[in-house]
């Protein structure tokens, strides 16, 4: 026996949903980025910027289990992308402080 849904599927339209798959896209990437270089700011060796690469990668699978086990689901909810904003914000305000 197979179940059918009645509820429609949301589909992603217009250029606002792709805007905010590139979007997240570059702040996944950008964030990724960051991490290693905060692990290397804050360890002052290459094996601190491998932990930070280490841990970004943890947060994309993280990401991609929020998200219905899909790191680019059809739809992204505006409040997952202003989070992952201010995320990389704050990784980027560390680095900052830390590089000084």
């Amino acid at each position: 026996m197979t179940f059918h849904s009645t509820e429609p599927v949301p589909r992603a339209t217009g250029a606002g949903a792709g805007v905010k798959t590139f979007v997240t896209a570059v702040l996944l990437t950008f964030g990724v980025g960051l991490l290693g270089m905060v692990g290397w700011a804050v360890l002052s060796s290459g094996f601190g910027g491998f932990l930070g690469l280490v841990a970004g990668v943890f947060g994309v699978v993280w990401w991609r289990s929020i998200h219905d086990k899909t790191v680019f689901p059809k739809v992204i909810p505006t409040k997952s992308v202003v989070i992952l904003a201010v995320v990389n914000a704050v990784l980027a305000l560390i680095l900052i402080l830390t590089a000084g």
